[in-house]
């Protein structure tokens, strides 16, 4: 009877100290808690979970809730939050700083370049699929592939390529869909879909001098373009969980490590067989020009270094492109004004090329000197990538402990995300009509010459620093053949009761696709109205700026 008494006071003594130590640890915990949460200025924050609720609830309208999280912040644009507030974690893994400050932008990508690499964690879920290429390296690596890759992007005659890559496309097969569908009762087209195809393919040619031919008449899934769509879906998933339980779920073959490993295997395929028939047969494609190129030894490039690089310039060239000029159709039906000014522009030039009669006009694509001549064409698709970027936000990964040019402490192992959609949202930084679609913001004063902004890291849709993009020029090329081409020929319509949504992925593509209407174009308008408009004058070519950034 004693015994079990003073067991159970034993216990009872237990259990209250182990309810004392838990009240302890707990207010302990709140208190550091309440300390930490003072310090940080974005979203609301729970304990343990942090602003992980909050970065949930508005998971499909992420874009637009990083812009008034930095909106709300004024002219600083920054804020920082933690997804896993916990000592020890909160100040490095757990904490993420947004900004879309250019003075920010410009020291992360510019100024501090070598401290703000990609980063372990961004590197590793990528390697599978792009191993270490241009846009999955650092340091060395990522060095040399620039210089050989810039040596290439400059030159007029791979912009040529692309312009003949992207004509055959558009006279065999974008223009016989578009005419297949149009005027028929009932009938509609996702133009996403045809522009991601045609895109696809123009990439491939220039890369592989291969054309796959997805963009056809009946639609079909090629092998190669179906995996490459699902390695980089899989390798994107990679980023919703932590770095320990996708790489088990790779070990034990599981869901989309599983999906990945399967699509990878074709792509290997592909690729090996690619390599192989331009070894044999080489031409002016990109992987034939860096087939004579040599490595940092002096060497030729190994076969895996060379899918690595095929591989991350068709990831950079097949998404973007087609996602920007998704946005553009989809601006210019909300805009017929702005629809009027780009099919003018057009008119004009081809007037004083092909002549009077609009008949000559749509018979080929317009060429590349032609092409040269549309500027407000190219202001219209600069606004819309201030509006709607491919590549809504990147991230960077910070190496030592740093101070912002706004003052925000950034400490070594934490992530800094620069959101590039809400730099052209934010009036401190574009002005009160920042929403307005303006494409006269990149014109001259005359209205005949672009100009790129003063600040170049106000508009930073092609990045900004030492990897700004290099394929700058040819997405606008390839952009302007498309959107001429195709505005020249047809008008389309947005199909009643179809709902643009943004869809949270790595490029800015529309959820549910643009499915549109299409009607044939009436020219006639137009030649009597470009009359009046005086002759455009030759426009210098903005290769020389990119060569310079490169």
């Amino acid at each position: 009877m004693g015994i079990t008494m003073s067991q159970s006071a034993e216990d009872n003594g237990l259990h209250l100290f182990m309810a004392a130590a838990s009240v302890i640890v707990a207010s302990a915990y709140m208190m550091w808690f309440y300390l930490i949460k003072q310090r940080l200025s974005g979203p609301y924050m729970w304990p343990i979970v942090g602003s992980l609720p909050a970065l949930i609830a508005n998971r499909k309208r992420l874009h637009d809730w990083i812009s008034d999280n930095l909106r709300a912040t004024g002219e600083a644009a920054t804020y920082q939050t933690c997804i896993l507030p916990l000592p020890f974690v909160a100040h490095k893994q757990g904490l993420f700083t947004v900004t879309c400050n250019p003075r920010n932008l410009e020291y992360i990508l510019r100024t501090r370049f070598d401290n703000y690499p990609k980063g372990p964690m961004w590197q590793s879920a990528f390697h599978d699929l792009l191993g270490q290429g241009i846009f999955n390296s650092d340091g060395e690596t990522w060095l040399l592939q620039r210089k050989t890759a810039a040596l290439e992007f400059t030159t007029r005659t791979l912009r040529q390529a692309m312009a003949r890559w992207a004509n055959r496309a558009i006279k065999t097969r974008l223009w016989h869909i578009l005419d297949a569908h149009c005027d028929v009762p009932g009938a509609s087209v996702d133009l996403q879909d045809l522009l991601l195809r045609l895109t696809f393919d123009n990439i491939c040619g220039l890369t592989f001098g291969k054309d796959p031919e997805t963009l056809s008449p009946d639609l079909l899934d090629d092998p190669f373009a179906s995996a490459f769509d699902s390695a980089t879906t899989s390798t994107l998933k990679r980023f919703l969980y932590p770095t320990f339980l996708w790489r088990l779920k790779k070990a034990l073959g599981m869901g989309s490590e599983k999906s990945l490993r399967n699509s990878l295997e074709v792509v290997d395929q592909y690729m090996t067989e690619a390599i192989a028939e331009r070894k044999a047969r080489p031409s002016d494609d990109l992987l034939s020009r860096f087939m004579k190129k040599r490595d940092g030894n002096g060497k030729a490039f190994s076969d895996d270094v060379l899918q690595w690089i095929a591989l991350n310039f068709l990831l950079a060239g097949r998404d973007t492109s087609s996602v920007a000029l998704s946005w553009f159709f989809w601006t210019l039906m909300q805009r017929p004004d702005i629809e009027r000014k780009v099919l003018l522009e057009i008119a004009t030039v081809l007037r004083k090329t092909r002549g009077e009669d609009t008949a000559n006009w749509t018979e080929e694509p317009l060429d590349f000197d032609e092409l040269e001549h549309l500027v407000y064409l190219k202001a219209a698709l600069a606004e819309t990538l201030r509006l709607y970027p491919s590549v809504p936000q990147d991230q960077k990964y910070v190496l030592e402990d740093d101070v912002l040019p706004d003052g925000t402490a950034v400490p070594a192992g934490s992530s800094i995300t620069y959101s590039i959609y809400s730099v052209g949202r934010m009036e401190s930084i574009w002005g009160k009509d920042c929403i307005d679609f303006k494409p006269e913001r990149w014109l001259s004063a005359e209205g005949d010459r672009f100009e790129p902004v003063k600040d170049a890291y106000q508009f930073v849709s092609f990045n900004g620093g030492p990897r700004t993009c290099l394929g700058k020029d040819l997405a606008y090329l390839q952009m302007k053949s498309i959107a001429s081409a195709v505005l020249l020929r047809h008008k389309v319509v947005l199909a009643p009761g179809h709902k643009v949504q943004q869809k949270m992925s790595l490029t800015l593509f529309m959820k549910n696709g643009l499915r549109v209407h299409v009607k044939p174009r009436n020219l006639k308008d137009y030649v009597s109205a470009c009359s009046s408009i005086k002759n455009v004058e030759p426009v210098t070519s903005d290769s020389t700026v990119t060569a310079s950034a490169a």
